[in-house]
This record gives C-alpha cells, structure tokens and sequence, in this order.
C-alpha cells in the first residue's frame, strides 16, 4: 500500500526490529520526557539493539550536542556514541554551508548544540547582529532564552541578512507538560520581521538527508510521536513509521489526520518495536482488528467488539475514520469509541 493512499495502519508478520534494519528515533516524547527515560523505553531498545536492529536517534531540538545527547542516552540505560544522533542542528548547518562561503559569520540565536554544528561546517557564530553577520541561524534555546537574543535575529534579518531556522515545532514536551518550543520563538521573529526562514529539520528534506548521509540506513523506520514532524517526514521521504502514543499525539489527533500524518504502524510505546503489527481487515464499511470493528454511522465513529488490547480497537478506527476521510481529515466524533478504549 502506497503512503498516499494509505487508507489503514499496516501490519508485519515479524517484529518491526526484524523487519527495518534501522530505527530512526524521536527523541523527546519518545525515548524521554523532560530528560527522563519514558515507561519500556530503556528495555524495549536494548532488545531492538540486541537483536541487531541499528539505533540512530534524529530530533528536532538543536539545543544540545550530539555527544550531550549520547551522554544523556547512555546515563539513562540507552549506550550511545555521539554519531548515533542526528540533530536539527547539523542539518541547518549543511544547509547554511552550501549557501554560505567558508568563513562566514552567523548571528547564533539557539543552544551550543548549534553553535558546535556552524562550526562544524566552518561558519563562525557571532552573538550580535553589529557583528555584520552574513546569515542568522535559529534553534530551541532553552527555557531560559531571553527576549533580547530574539531583537538581535530581528535586527540581523531587517539588515538583509538571510534567515535559517532549526526547525518549526511549536510545542516540545517536558516533565511538567507540553512547553513552546522552537516554532513558536520563530514566530515571534516572523511577525517582527515579516521574513520567512529556510527550515532545515523535520519533515522537510534536508532533516532527512542528513539522517541518510549519517545513518546509511537501506529499510529505515521512523518512530515519532509527532504527525506534523516525524510521521510527515516519513512520508515526504517515502519510508514507513510507527507512531507511539507516549508524547504529543493522542488519539483523536490521529484517527483525523490528513494523508501525510498517518503512520504506517501505531503503538502505545517503544514496546511496539519488539513485535508483529496485526493486521487490520475491511469487509464492506467494516474495518476490524483482531476482536475490535469499526464503522461509521452518520456522523458518528462505533466501535464494537471487548479484545485484550485496546489500541487494536484504535486500529480498527483509524481504518473506519481514515477511509472515510479519503485525501482529506475526518472530522467525525470518536468521542464515545475512544471512551471505550480508555484512550
């Protein structure tokens, strides 16, 4: 089944860590949350590992260096070295680099991971937009970024100099819930500047040709918790996904997602990797999974059925709710079905 005419998750006679010889891991809302490790994450990846499935770990926040990131993985039970992650950093890097001549000042409004990747590349960073810095290059700064680091893009971009961005997420989650993320810093600067960014993270193309050149993966898997990132970056690369449910998503988002937003397999956690994907079957406006059916009547989503595992009930509807929609997003109530589920 092709990704755009994906109308059902699909299912995999064998584990999905037999069956990609490389997962490509979110990190944060996948693998930690707030620097702590999510529920199976630890074991469920040393398994996948042991059983010679290749780990490389992609994320959209350019705050760290990959060798913070490794060091963090592995205090946590998950050994990584640093060319085992791929930042949003290093791909707004390269990006910079093939536009910009060697040597060049970039005003840095982001983390050191940022500032390491420029230099990486042989771009200088500067921190003021009086530097006559030929580019500026945005990424997630941390709680902590002042409001002052932000005029300093404005200044630079109303000057003329060409804008990048890491990436456009709004939100990132944390130990005490969801906070803004990059995306909503990049709009502050947006509306001052009436500009627009080149963005370089997911899920556009040039995060995912890093994460080719770095990886060299041949059957990658993309495992994310976010549709508007790492599942629609999947699809714009043409390689399959799961989708967990331990981060940004929750379920209503995906029964309504849009054609580029549907996973490939859906989970509730990491444990995913470790096993088959059942299949979902449709007979007639009936789409079923294992003891769970579901179907549309009028405006409405039903789910019938009492299986062990309620996340087959949730895919059995995204089969009911992703037919119906088509190309387009269902808009259907799936509030009583999910209720059901717990979900």
């Amino acid at each position: 089944m092709s990704q755009a005419s994906r109308t059902r998750p699909s299912g995999s006679g064998t584990a999905l860590s037999e069956a990609y010889d490389t997962a490509l891991l979110d990190l944060d809302g996948v693998v930690y949350a707030g620097g702590r490790a999510i529920a199976h994450a630890v074991d469920s990846l040393g398994a996948a590992r042991d059983g010679g499935m290749h780990l490389a770990y992609v994320t959209n926040n350019a705050l760290r260096t990959p060798d913070a990131v490794a060091a963090h993985l592995t205090e946590l039970g998950i050994p990584a070295g640093p060319t085992d992650v791929i930042t949003s950093a290093q791909a707004v890097a390269r990006l910079m680099a093939d536009q910009l001549p060697a040597g060049a000042r970039v005003l840095v409004v982001g983390g050191e991971g940022l500032r390491v990747a420029l230099r990486e590349r042989g771009l200088v960073p500067v921190e003021s937009a009086d530097d006559d810095p030929a580019a500026v290059a945005q990424g997630y700064g941390g709680p902590d970024m002042t409001w002052g680091r932000l005029a300093e893009a404005a200044y630079a971009i109303r000057r003329g100099a060409p804008w990048f961005a890491s990436n456009t997420d709004l939100t990132i989650p944390s130990a005490r819930g969801i906070a803004p993320g990059n995306g909503a810093a990049v709009e502050v600067v947006r509306i001052a500047t009436g500009a627009e960014p080149q963005i370089a993270g997911k899920p556009l193309p040039p995060m995912h040709r890093e994460t080719v050149l770095r990886t060299g993966a041949e059957r990658p898997l993309v495992v994310g918790d976010r549709l508007d990132t790492d599942i629609e970056g999947a699809f714009n690369g043409g390689v399959d996904s799961l989708l967990v449910l331990t981060g940004v998503t929750d379920a209503a988002l995906l029964l309504a997602a849009g054609p580029e937003h549907r996973p490939t397999y859906v989970d509730a956690d990491l444990r995913g990797l470790l096993t088959g994907q059942p299949e979902v079957t449709r007979a007639g406006d009936r789409f079923g999974c294992r003891d769970w059916s579901a179907s549309v009547r009028g405006e409405e989503m039903v789910l019938e059925g009492d299986g062990d595992d309620v996340f087959d009930g949730l895919r059995a509807l995204c089969g009911a709710a992703w037919s119906y929609a088509g190309d387009g997003s269902c808009g259907l109530d799936a509030g009583k079905a999910l209720a059901r589920l717990g979900l």
